[in-house]
């Protein structure tokens, strides 16, 4: 029997979400934005959407943008805050460990004229807010730090380091795409200004994602065109991805404290039965990380090769 034990890179669509989105596809396939019923009802299923997506991470609802993924809600974050404030500063700080679409993004502001402070984690994985603090300067504008790492499962500090961005009037990202839906997550207790996350980590479908975006906080859109998204974000959503969203959202919303005990429960058992194999090597903080997330390194064994067994 095969068993699937890669659900950081992404997830199974829970069939109760399969069976939201259906209609979406057939039936009630009208455009947003048009005045008839049939675009009014579509409209009616993003907003419902909306709600649901911000009521997991306690947000207002005027605070979510719908995106087609994590990564172009990061590369949104980024460039859209960076550009919004570029006539204060020209300087961010990011982390080694930041997933592509933010390591490229910071590269291509410095392509733009901005300057990028990559910031390395300790021995865990786990990113110092002293060493953010250092890290700041007079033209500091933007500090990304992801919310959880993909790669060894540790949690990042992300409280204490929005903490020292608001003391400096510095805009604070977070990469939660790891996290939401896997983890209790509500941004007004972490105190970010964005955070991003994608559906198809939480039991959604794939093609969906979105921004959230703290109300008053001002930023520059990466799509142009249309009034979607309050004029944030254009192009005709897509209803189905954006309903998906939503009905995952309400489900782990309501399953999640359950489920987070049942599934560190059964992390541990797994960590504790494979420590006994020699030469192995755990990954990771040993207890602040993700419920889910178990990582190991084998001496002699290259990763790739044992995935390919």
């Amino acid at each position: 029997m095969e068993c699937y034990f890669d659900h950081v890179a992404t997830t199974p669509l829970r069939p109760e979400v399969l069976d939201a989105m259906m209609p979406y596809f057939r039936e009630e396939f009208g455009n947003p934005l048009s005045i008839y019923p049939l675009g009014t009802n579509a409209r009616e299923a993003v907003e419902r959407a909306r709600e649901q997506v911000a009521g997991l991470i306690n947000a207002k609802n005027t605070e979510i943008i719908f995106t087609s993924n994590g990564a172009e809600a990061n590369n949104f974050a980024l460039r859209g805050i960076a550009f919004a404030r570029q006539h204060e500063g020209k300087h961010i700080i990011v982390t080694r460990m930041e997933h592509h679409s933010i390591l490229n993004s910071a590269r291509f502001l410095e392509k733009m004229g901005f300057t990028a402070t990559y910031l390395p984690p300790d021995k865990y994985g786990r990113i110092d807010p002293e060493a953010v603090k250092k890290a700041i300067i007079d033209e500091t504008i933007l500090i990304s730090v992801i919310h959880a790492s993909p790669e060894v499962g540790t949690i990042e500090p992300i409280r204490e380091i929005a903490s020292i961005a608001r003391e400096r009037n510095i805009t604070i990202h977070t990469d939660a795409v790891a996290s939401v839906g896997n983890i209790p997550v509500d941004v007004k207790e972490l105190g970010v200004d964005l955070l991003s996350m994608s559906a198809h980590q939480f039991n959604g479908p794939k093609g969906a994602g979105a921004l959230y975006l703290r109300e008053g906080q001002r930023i520059i859109p990466l799509i142009f065109g249309g009034i979607q998204e309050g004029g944030r974000r254009a192009g005709t959503e897509n209803v189905p991805a954006i309903v998906g969203m939503g009905r995952a959202a309400g489900i782990s919303k309501a399953e999640l404290p359950l489920r987070v005990e049942n599934i560190r429960q059964l992390r541990d058992r797994l960590i504790k039965g494979i420590m006994k194999v020699e030469d192995v090597h755990f990954t990771g903080h040993p207890e602040i990380r993700l419920p889910g997330h178990a990582s190991f390194c084998v001496e002699y064994i290259e990763g790739e090769g044992m995935l390919l067994m």
